[in-house]
This record gives structure tokens, C-alpha cells and sequence, in this order.
């Protein structure tokens, strides 16, 4: 896509694209690494949404036990010969985790051996899957943070969505009562069929009825999903996105990230800003100071990878200093801040000095301000980030992971 290729140029001052390439070690480098977060997928679904792009199958039980004892032995294999590692926080995707209620514990305790972690774990939890027997279990377990995947409360849109109707209201308060720190609620706008109303329902739905913040993200159509329905035009999705702003304005949310608003003074969470992160499981992603890796999308091609004792490496990419730059400002905005301390100890190089005229220009024409010892998006330009991402998502990621799903391990991907 023309955006993204145009502000790969421009940011890394280089005409070379990303190249994942199908390289392998068992040996990641992250001891010295800060704000190291821990993600592990877990693939089993007991129904496949036609909307989603993510790696899942149908649940089986015997090869969630396999997946398991894997899993374990990926963990092992990425902690050997370092020290015990401070980390930010844990987080469970997928697929829908609960499927294996009975293993995470065995596999937070596993992780604990050889992490850390304090900030906190999360779960991603579709509706269908919980009662309070499940939010008992993971709340023992040490799970403090659940993300609740209701996509929206009307029924229309959930079901040109391809979902059936739940009682996700029920769901909500259920974890309320069980007291996590952070109850997300993940919300798609610009469903095919959706209004301004029916998203502002949703939106004061899921508050009311316990939601601590919101998570809306943009209904978009993977060239490899099933969706009934193409996705509005762009113009209407700016103006349900200025809507979303509105509303949670006028209710005295807070913005924390370009989709993401949440109850003042309550603990914040997101899945997807972290400077560093280790990745386990199937289709994970693991992201070190200068290298990105994709593990393997097959869940057989994984299990054998490590019944060898190798990781699952499917793709890696060796960042360029200023690749590795571009990756951390493109997340960090994200978050609607960019800080410039983090960035000078992250990179050794002042913010300013290495991307001063494209913040120059940012300040320009609206789409930051500069306060203090950051610059943060203005609402303009979290719609413009909006707009960018969805490109990114089109031309980087529906092509890495269409690709990923019908190869174990590419031998080369050029973005």
C-alpha cells in the first residue's frame, strides 16, 4: 500500500523494506531489556467467528493436552541459561483461554519459576465462556485482568458479525462482582448495519454494567476471513470514531489510547503496547531490542518443533536502529504518548535528534503537543494514527499472517 511504503521511507530515512526472513535461534537475548511483558496464545475456539483474523481451531481436548506440555517446554526452553527476569505483566489471548481453565494455572506457576511479574496478569474471555465458576478458577489462579470479547450488545450487529446472542451483560457484572482490577470490554464499530445509536448503546452498556474501560477497534475486513459484509467507507468510520470520542467525553472517560477509554482513576491495560515482550505459543510474537520473531501458525508444526527441543521460530526480522525506532513511536503513539526520556534510554538518542522534523511537522499541523517531557496526540491526530493503522494492518499483517497460515515456515516475507 502506497501510506505504508511512503512512511517507511520517510521515517527510516531508507529505501530497504522489512524482510522477515526464515532464520532461527534458541537463544533470545533479553536480560538487559526494560518493561518486558510475557504473551501466550492459546488457539482453541469452540466456534470459529467468521470476523476473526486470529490463530484458532476448533477446541479438541487431546490436542489442548499436547498444546500444554509444549507450551511448558517453550517456556523452559526460553528461560534456560538466564536469571530469574523481572517482567511488566502477563497476558493470555487467543482463541479463548478458558477452554483450558484446568491448565492455566500449571502454566502461570511455570512461568513464575523463571518470571517476575508485577504489573499483573490478563485474560481475554469470549462471553459464552464465563460463570462464576471459570472467574473463580483464574481468579485463584492469579489472574487479575479480564478483556471480555462482546464486539456489541445489539443483536443486528452481532449478527452480521456471524455471532450468536449472549447474555454479555450477565458476563460483565459477574466479573465485576469477582473484583478483577481492570474489566475490559472489547467493542467493533463500523459493523455493517451499526448507527450512531446502537454504538452509543454499546458503549453505555458495557460501563454500566461493570466495564473499568472500553476497547474499540474498527471493524476491518482480512482478505482471508468470511465476512458476509465489506466495512463502511472510511469517512463513515471517522465520524463513528469522533462519535466514540464524544460520548466518552461527555461521560468523563479518559482517553488512554487511540481505542481505548477508561473510568478515572481505575487501573489501566492494554494487550498491545509494551516496549519488549516474549511471546509463547502458537502464532506468538516475541519482540527484542533488535529483532522481531513470528512463531510458526501450525499447532503440529510447533508441537514437533519442540518435541525437538528448538523453538518455534517460524520468521525474523533484524531491525535497522532506526526500524527498531519507528516500530517503538508507532506503538508508543498508539498510547497517545511519546515520552522522551524512555525513548533517549531505549535508543541513546534524543527523541528530537533522530525524528525532529517529523514532530516539527506534527506540532504543525495539530496531531501532537508538546508538554513537559512528552508529546501527546491530539484527538486529531489519534484519528489520523487510526486511519494509518488500518493501512499497517492491510498491508503488513493481513499479509504476514495469510501467508503464516498456509506455510509453517516461509522462507522469506518482504514488506
Amino acid at each position: 500500500m502506497l501510506i505504508t511504503s511512503l512512511m517507511r521511507v520517510l521515517l527510516t530515512r531508507s529505501f530497504k523494506p522489512f524482510i522477515f526472513r526464515n532464520t532461527y535461534s534458541n537463544n533470545l537475548d533479553y536480560d538487559n531489556l526494560k518493561n518486558l511483558g510475557l504473551y501466550v496464545h492459546i488457539p482453541f475456539c469452540r466456534k470459529i467467528c467468521d470476523f476473526c483474523p486470529y490463530c484458532k481451531v476448533i477446541y479438541n481436548e487431546q490436542l489442548a493436552t499436547q498444546y500444554r506440555e509444549a507450551l511448558l517446554t517453550e517456556i523452559k526452553l526460553v528461560a534456560a541459561g538466564h536469571k530469574k527476569k523481572q517482567v511488566t505483566s502477563l497476558y493470555f489471548g487467543g482463541g479463548s483461554p478458558a477452554l483450558m481453565i484446568n491448565d492455566l494455572k500449571i502454566i502461570i506457576d511455570c512461568i513464575k519459576n523463571y518470571y517476575d511479574i508485577t504489573d499483573g496478569i490478563g485474560v481475554e474471555l469470549h462471553p459464552d465462556d464465563i460463570d462464576e465458576k471459570i472467574l473463580t478458577t483464574i481468579k485463584q489462579a492469579g489472574v487479575s485482568m479480564v478483556s471480555i470479547g462482546v464486539q456489541s450488545f445489539n443483536t443486528d450487529c452481532l449478527n452480521n458479525l456471524g455471532r450468536t446472542q449472549f447474555n454479555a451483560t450477565e458476563k460483565i457484572q459477574f466479573a465485576k462482582a469477582a473484583g478483577f482490577d481492570v474489566i475490559d470490554v472489547d467493542l467493533i464499530f463500523a459493523i455493517p448495519g451499526q448507527n450512531e445509536e446502537t454504538l452509543r448503546t454499546d458503549i453505555e452498556t458495557a460501563f454500566r454494567h461493570g466495564a473499568t474501560q472500553i476497547s474499540t477497534y474498527p471493524f476491518i475486513d482480512f482478505t482471508f476471513v468470511n465476512n458476509k459484509y465489506k466495512p463502511m467507507s472510511e469517512k463513515r468510520k471517522r465520524q463513528m470514531l469522533h462519535n466514540i470520542t464524544e460520548f466518552t467525553k461527555l461521560a468523563e472517560k479518559q482517553r488512554t489510547s487511540v481505542w481505548t477509554f477508561a473510568k478515572k482513576e481505575t487501573k489501566k491495560y492494554s494487550s498491545v503496547t509494551r516496549d519488549n515482550f516474549l511471546g509463547f505459543g502458537v502464532s506468538a510474537t516475541t519482540l527484542l531490542k533488535n529483532e522481531f520473531k513470528i512463531n510458526t501458525f501450525s499447532i503440529s508444526a510447533y508441537i514437533q518443533r519442540i518435541e525437538k527441543l528448538q523453538l518455534p521460530t517460524s520468521l525474523t526480522l533484524n531491525f535497522t536502529k532506526r526500524q527498531r525506532a519507528c516500530y517503538y513511536l508507532f506503538w508508543s503513539a498508539y498510547s497517545m504518548c511519546l515520552n522522551k526520556t524512555d525513548f533517549q534510554d531505549m535508543f541513546g538518542v534524543p527523541l528530537k535528534k533522530m525524528f525532529g522534523i517529523e514532530l516539527w511537522f506534527c506540532e504543525k499541523i495539530g496531531f501532537i503537543s508538546n508538554e513537559n517531557n512528552s508529546y501527546y496526540l491530539t484527538d486529531k491526530g489519534a484519528y489520523y494514527y487510526h486511519y494509518i493503522e488500518q493501512a499497517y494492518t492491510t498491508a503488513y499483517i493481513d499479509k504476514t499472517w495469510n501467508i503464516s497460515r498456509v506455510q509453517d515456515f516461509p522462507e522469506k516475507i518482504i514488506l
